[in-house]
């Protein structure tokens, strides 16, 4: 598997988040042992069987939710998490929910937009930040 990105092996960018028996886990924090006898999905595990995207990641290509890429897996999987605990989270929420993650290209406001939409919230009111 080759989604899920070491970025800073501190726990700071959230680029290596994966779900650890269904709970979002940065993963640089975590020894590999540690896994042993948990259901590990990574990134490659969002979509479908047949490689259709996810809903949330459709959504975060058809909102331009990702530039160079490097940080996505690790939102996406972050995303999943917040909308398994929140189904149709607040802007402010969504916000909130990524502070681990960090994005040096997008400013965000595309992500949280997909997000929302992945959420079946509409989007079309979010004016650009």
């Amino acid at each position: 598997m080759t989604g899920t990105h070491v970025g800073c092996d501190t726990s700071q960018c959230g680029a290596c988040v994966v779900h650890v028996d269904g709970r979002a886990v940065k993963a640089c924090t975590m020894f590999a042992a540690e896994a042993e006898g948990s259901e590990v999905v990574t990134i490659e595990g969002m979509a479908g069987s047949d490689g259709t995207l996810s809903v949330l990641q459709q959504a975060f290509q058809d909102h331009h939710g990702l530039q160079c890429g490097f940080c996505t897996p690790g939102m996406v999987m972050s995303a999943a998490a917040l909308l398994a605990e929140n189904p149709t989270p607040s802007e402010a929420e969504v916000r909130d929910y990524l502070e681990g993650n960090i994005c040096r290209c997008t400013g965000y406001h595309n992500i949280v937009k997909a997000i929302l939409a992945a959420s079946g919230q509409d989007v079309s009111a979010i004016a650009a930040q």
